[in-house]
């Protein structure tokens, strides 16, 4: 009895028997997912596959993104398989510019942020004040003038609700600050206390301060203010994170990581030494002191996957709505005054040079056109001088630039790190400042990219919230909050929904030099991403504001479920 066809001889099953256990063995030998997540609509931000049904996620990191079909052959007997119902899913959001330790202190403190009267002010303040220990600092606020017409508040509003406790409350923008009579006396302030250069002390008639300090002279009350101690530290961290999680916020650019009194450095290493950190934080040390950022890195370099280093924050200028911006022309609304520089051009050259030398990423905050002007001027002077490198300059908000200097960007290869949730308020009252020609440069998104600049976005929390949804309504509808620009605010400049996801995303990531592991959903990379219920990419764009966050995850661990009952 023949066993085999005539057309199949032994030596051939064989063979075929040794090809088919190849491949039994291969199929066994595929790496299993722990996670796989099924039937989603998934914006990858990778060119090269810039959508997908399914991601399949080994530990922290991305295993597969594809088909739903291809991602079973990642599953194995302990695989987690979600089944989504075609929501959408993204990167974990970016945020390139933060205080992460002040903004998470100040959501335990007064909150003045909408405060719109003077009495409203007054009222919040005392209050908080009640809650308090005598002594104990009132801090932060974030109170903005302009929302009760443009007076600017004093310490006699505020002193008689205040007699126990020393109150030192910060202007939305950071650059201006109220101290009380308390705050002043502690810190040796007084009618006879010098000017600050870069810097300016408000005093009334009489020579006297009025508890205004703008830019350099915050300092004079800033370093008496006692530092929280680490369990204040600790728990302030941990709002923070919870709240950046809660908006799709995987990883974030700290530019006071290394403050003294108010940076989160130390307690992000608490945090993951307790495993309790679910944010990656670039760290940035300030520029002056970028000797000690090389003795940090020499002692215990650049950092690991929660929190690295390597990067220096400076300072050109001060703000618009501090009147502290310095600009080309006079201010519109103070025809001698083209506000001030908070660092000499000397100083600031002397700095990003011997930085770039020892190949430290530099970015530096420039808010008004001559401030920008200066600031390119030197970058490309020092990349000249230095030679060829990847070394990603950055301007930090680049809110108002010449017209004919905005293509320098792009030519230069500077990162043009921007902030657009300010539109929504600037736009109410920046043409008072520096007029309607020029306001048409602010925040010029389009313009920036069709001439090949890096845009990449955050918020500079807890200037603004840290919401990159509103921040992209922000940049694709440039609406303000007064209502009064429905079409816009400089129209011409919006951006779409997905070239300001990008900004949040894959251009951050590159503007940390981190666009190797994060950023992009795609294998090898963190499984770091968020789930929306809408394709933000395609929704009216002003759905933006209002929508939500669903799910964040990182290291492909869920850290934020949106609780929908």
């Amino acid at each position: 009895m023949k066993i085999f066809p005539p057309y199949l001889k032994p030596v051939n099953v064989f063979i075929l028997f040794l090809l088919l256990a190849g491949i039994i063995s291969c199929q066994s030998q595929t790496q299993k997912a722990d996670l796989i997540i099924t039937h989603a609509n998934i914006w990858t931000g990778n060119e090269n596959q810039p959508r997908a049904e399914s991601i399949a996620i080994t530990s922290d990191s991305i295993l597969f993104v594809g088909s739903n079909e291809e991602a079973m052959e990642f599953q194995g007997n302990d695989t987690e398989m979600i089944q989504l119902n075609g929501e959408f899913i993204c990167p974990g959001f970016i945020d390139a510019h933060i205080h992460l330790m002040e903004a998470g202190l100040g959501l335990a403190g007064v909150q003045l942020r909408d405060a719109n009267s003077r009495e409203e002010f007054v009222s919040r303040i005392g209050e908080y004040a009640k809650t308090l220990e005598p002594g104990v600092w009132i801090l932060f606020g974030n109170w903005d003038h302009t929302l009760w017409g443009g007076e600017l508040p004093t310490k006699d509003w505020i002193d008689e609700v205040t007699p126990d406790s020393p109150v030192f409350i910060s202007r939305l923008d950071g650059h201006m600050a109220l101290a009380n009579s308390r705050a002043l006396e502690l810190s040796g302030v007084d009618r006879h206390t010098a000017d600050v250069e870069g810097g300016m002390i408000v005093r009334d008639q009489d020579g006297i301060p009025t508890g205004i300090l703008k830019d350099n002279a915050i300092e004079l009350v800033h370093k008496h203010v006692p530092p929280p101690n680490p369990t204040h530290s600790d728990e302030a961290l941990a709002k923070a994170m919870e709240y950046l999680a809660s908006n799709g916020i995987t990883s974030v650019h700290d530019m006071s990581a290394f403050d003294p009194q108010f940076g989160s450095y130390d307690a992000m290493q608490r945090a993951i030494d307790n495993q309790t950190v679910i944010t990656r934080v670039y760290a940035v040390n300030p520029l002056p002191k970028w000797l000690n950022l090389v003795d940090h890195i020499s002692n215990n370099g650049t950092g690991n996957k929660w929190l690295k280093t390597g990067g220096l924050k400076g300072f050109v200028d001060g703000s618009l709505g501090a009147k502290t911006a310095a600009l080309t022309e006079p201010y519109q609304d103070e025809k001698d005054y083209r506000g001030l520089l908070i660092n000499r051009e000397e100083d600031l050259f002397t700095w990003i040079s011997d930085a770039d030398e020892a190949s430290l990423q530099v970015m530096v905050h420039a808010i008004g056109d001559r401030a920008n002007h200066l600031l390119l001027d030197i970058y490309e002077q020092v990349a000249s001088e230095d030679g060829e490198k990847d070394r990603r300059f950055r301007i930090e908000h680049a809110q108002h630039i010449l017209p004919d200097e905005i293509e320098r960007f792009g030519q230069q290869g500077v990162i043009a790190s921007m902030q657009p949730i300010h539109i929504v308020d600037d736009g109410r009252w920046a043409v008072e400042r520096i007029g309607p020609e020029r306001v048409k440069t602010s925040y010029p998104f389009r313009t920036m990219l069709n001439t090949g600049a890096t845009l990449a976005f955050g918020s500079d929390w807890p200037v603004a919230a840290a919401v990159p949804l509103k921040g992209m309504y922000a940049a694709t509808t440039r609406r303000t909050s007064d209502g009064k620009n429905p079409g816009g605010w400089i129209p011409e400049e919006k951006i779409s929904a997905e070239e300001a996801l990008i900004a949040f995303t894959r251009n951050a990531a590159y503007a940390s030099f981190d666009e190797n592991v994060k950023g992009t959903l795609e294998p090898g990379k963190l499984a770091d991403f968020v789930v929306i219920g809408e394709d933000i990419t395609k929704i009216d764009p002003v759905e933006l504001w209002d929508l939500k966050v669903w799910q964040t995850w990182v290291g492909g661990r869920r850290v934020y479920q949106l609780n929908n009952d």
